[in-house]
This record gives C-alpha cells, sequence and structure tokens, in this order.
C-alpha cells in the first residue's frame, strides 16, 4: 500500500492551464534516410516526430512516382472537384471561353466560305447570319447562341442549313459544357469540408483514473447550433511495428477502442463531450507506465464522422495527438454550467486540464496489484473466521475438563 500511495501526484490548489505547445521545426532528411522500413536501426534520431495527420486534419501524405496518372483523366469530375479554387475557375473560365471561340470561329468560317462578308450591305443577298460582318461579330453570335441570350440583332436565316445543323450542335454541346462545369463548382461550394472547421478537437489528451480505472480521454466539440447527425467517432493508434519475423511495418493501425461494443462511438453532439478509452488487455497501452509513455514514440488520430443537419451531406473532421501532446495524471477542466433555464458552455476552458492523483504505474502493474490486494483479502476473512472458532472449542475443553476434575474429586470423597 506504501508503494501505492508514493505512486500517486499530489493535487494541486488550483486547476492548471495547459497551453499548446509549440509545433518543433526540423530539416528532412534525405531521400534514402527517411524511407521507411529500410534499416531503421540506422536511421538518423529525429529531433521531431513528423506528423501523419495535421492538427486540423489535413493528411501529411503525399503521391509520388504516380505512373497510371490517365486514371486521374477517367474520372474528370473528381479531378475538378479536388483541384484548389484558383485552378478551378481558371478551368471554367477557359471551358466557356474556349467553345465560345471555336464556334465564333466556325461562324465566321461558314460566312466566309458563303461569300456574306463580301455582300454586306446588299438587300439581294440573304446571309446565313443577318448583321454578321466580321469574327467579332461571330464570336458574340456564338455567345449568344450557347447562353441562350437572343439580343435578336444577329439572327440565324432558313437559307443556311450548314448554319442550322451548327446551331443544333452548339445548343447541345453547350448544354453539356454548362451542365458539367456548373455542377462541378455546385458540388465544390456544397463540399462539407468547411463544416469540419467547426468541430473542434482538445489540444490535449489526458491519462487518468476515471472509476479506478486508467482512461485516455479527449474532448470534442460542436461551435454550430445546427448538429451533427448521426454522430459517431474513432481512434486509430500510428506506430511503427517490427513482427517476429524480422518485418518493419512502418505507421502501423491499431484500432483503439472509445466505445464501439457499448455504443459510446455514437455521440449526442450538442455539448462537447469527453471520449473515454479505458486501458484494459486489449489496449494497446496496457503496459505503458508514465515513464514509458515519455521515451515511446506514437501517434493518435481521432477521426469524427456525421451528416451536417443542413445539407445532410457526409462530414468527416480529424485531428491527433503525439507523444508530447499526452498528459499523465491530468484531468479537463468542466465547461458546462446551469443558467438560468439554459444551459451554457464556455469554450474558454475547452482545452484548459488540471493534474489529480493517478498512480504512474501501468495499468497491467495497477490490475496486478488490485488482484493482490484482493487475494490479500480473500485468505485473511476465513483465517480470522477459524480463529473465532477456535476459541469456544478451546473453552469449552477447559470447561469439560474442569467438570471431569470435580467428579472426580466428589467421587473419591464418597468412597472416603
Amino acid at each position: 500500500m506504501a508503494k501505492e500511495n508514493a505512486a500517486f501526484s499530489t493535487v494541486p490548489e488550483t486547476p492548471v492551464a495547459e497551453s499548446k505547445p509549440a509545433l518543433s521545426s526540423h530539416q528532412l532528411k534525405p531521400a534514402a534516410a527517411r524511407r521507411l522500413g529500410e534499416e531503421p536501426e540506422k536511421a538518423e534520431k529525429k529531433k521531431g516526430r513528423q506528423r501523419y495527420v495535421e492538427k486540423d486534419g489535413k493528411c501529411n501524405v503525399q503521391h509520388g512516382n504516380v505512373i497510371e496518372t490517365y486514371r486521374y483523366l477517367t474520372d474528370i469530375f473528381t479531378t475538378l472537384v479536388d483541384l484548389k479554387w484558383r485552378f478551378s475557375l481558371l478551368v471554367f473560365i477557359l471551358a466557356y471561353a474556349t467553345t465560345w471561340l471555336f464556334f465564333g470561329l466556325i461562324w465566321w468560317f461558314i460566312a466566309y466560305c458563303r461569300g456574306d462578308l463580301d455582300h454586306l450591305g446588299e438587300e439581294e443577298w440573304t446571309p446565313c447570319v443577318q448583321n454578321l460582318n466580321g469574327f467579332v461579330s461571330a464570336f458574340l453570335f456564338s455567345i449568344e447562341t450557347e447562353t441562350t441570350i437572343g439580343y435578336g440583332y444577329r439572327v440565324i436565316t432558313d437559307q443556311c442549313p450548314e448554319g442550322i445543323v451548327l446551331l443544333l450542335l452548339q445548343a447541345i454541346l453547350g448544354s453539356m459544357v454548362n451542365a458539367f462545369m456548373v455542377g462541378c463548382m455546385f458540388v465544390k461550394i456544397s463540399q462539407p469540408n468547411k463544416r469540419a472547421e467547426t468541430l473542434v478537437f482538445s489540444s490535449h489528451a489526458v491519462i487518468s483514473l476515471r472509476d479506478d480505472r486508467l482512461c485516455l480521454m479527449f474532448r470534442v466539440g460542436d461551435l454550430r447550433n445546427s448538429h451533427i447527425v448521426e454522430a459517431s467517432i474513432r481512434a486509430k493508434l500510428i506506430k511503427s511495428k517490427q513482427t517476429q519475423e524480422g518485418e518493419f511495418i512502418p505507421l502501423n493501425q491499431t484500432d483503439i477502442n472509445v466505445g464501439f461494443e457499448t455504443g459510446d462511438d455514437r455521440l449526442f453532439l450538442v455539448s462537447p463531450l469527453i471520449i473515454s478509452h479505458e486501458i484494459n488487455e486489449q489496449s494497446p497501452f496496457w503496459e505503458v507506465s508514465r515513464e514509458q509513455l515519455k521515451k515511446d514514440e506514437f501517434e493518435i488520430v481521432v477521426i469524427l464522422e456525421g451528416m451536417v443537419e443542413a445539407t445532410g451531406m457526409t462530414c468527416q473532421a480529424r485531428s491527433s495527438y503525439l507523444v508530447d501532446e499526452v498528459l499523465w495524471g491530468h484531468r479537463f477542466m468542466s465547461v458546462l454550467s446551469l443558467e438560468d433555464g439554459f444551459y451554457e458552455v464556455d469554450y474558454n476552458s475547452f482545452h484548459q486540464t488540471f493534474e489529480v492523483a493517478t498512480p504512474s504505474c501501468s495499468a497491467r502493474e495497477l490490475a496486478d496489484a488490485a488482484a493482490r490486494m484482493d487475494a490479500h483479502l480473500y485468505w485473511s476473512i476465513p483465517s480470522r473466521l477459524d480463529e473465532k472458532v477456535e476459541e469456544p472449542t478451546e473453552k469449552a475443553d477447559e470447561g469439560s475438563k474442569e467438570r471431569n476434575g470435580n467428579l472426580a474429586s466428589l467421587e473419591s470423597e464418597s468412597k472416603v
């Protein structure tokens, strides 16, 4: 018991607010030295661990040496949606400008071949397009045709069959380009990526006791009044490992149970919630103590998913915690208070933690100590009961001896 009491840390009188740690910058290694899986024991020791997922949810992975680039063109719609805004706007402008110029050039070429440009102003001559006197007017007529503006100054005549065919072709192709580009822009505008900006994660994760068991905890919250429908959360442990056969697996992913079996992973995210992972026999942190945590290298990736109530589209928010961002022996400050007729959430305390009494040993050592204590109590109680049972029997024996002695003395006296 003395060892267990010594393992607990002291509780401060006032809460300790934790500030966000500054990310240390480091130089990138040469390509040959940073290849994961090739002689990891000879690689240089990094000053700081490279994140797999940034705090804002951006995945820190780049695809290199992609040979089959034609696959991007087979899914051109997704490719255009995934482009940055400046490139999307450039493609949007070029798509319309190119079609207008292309068909404007054809309209000018038809007028040139028919001789309409040589008979300008002649009332006896019926041109293909009225009031088309050059390339600029042909370009304007192409814009009016594709956008269905219809100013009424330049019109096609019924004496130009090739113009009628071109008019039908431009109307069809123009509708296709319009539907494709407007669809891309609509999907890009309505993407739920920005909705994830209002889903916040605590800057630190904490490890402390909850119901006499070590738990890894972090906090999530939603800043908007419109809720995330059917929200669910999951967590992954990103850590390199080496198999028994000597195979090195870089960035191995291990599930961290945050309530999948009990349904606690399905959230009603109206107010900030503390997500808890119980460190038990199935947990990857089962044998991790406070000292070992400081020496270990891993990353915890948390993923929050759900549907946006306003649009019905699926939204995903991500964040991560490095070893330095996991605080042992801390607990989150309360952010919820009851006001006059409503509950108020104070987001100033969302990231704040305070120290609590927490054993420095691992969850396995804590469980073994509890098991030894239970075994000691189990064997001590019957022994005490046996002592209580033996005491009356000894007294009974003494009483019987006294009675037998008295009887013997009486018999001897009677004989005399």
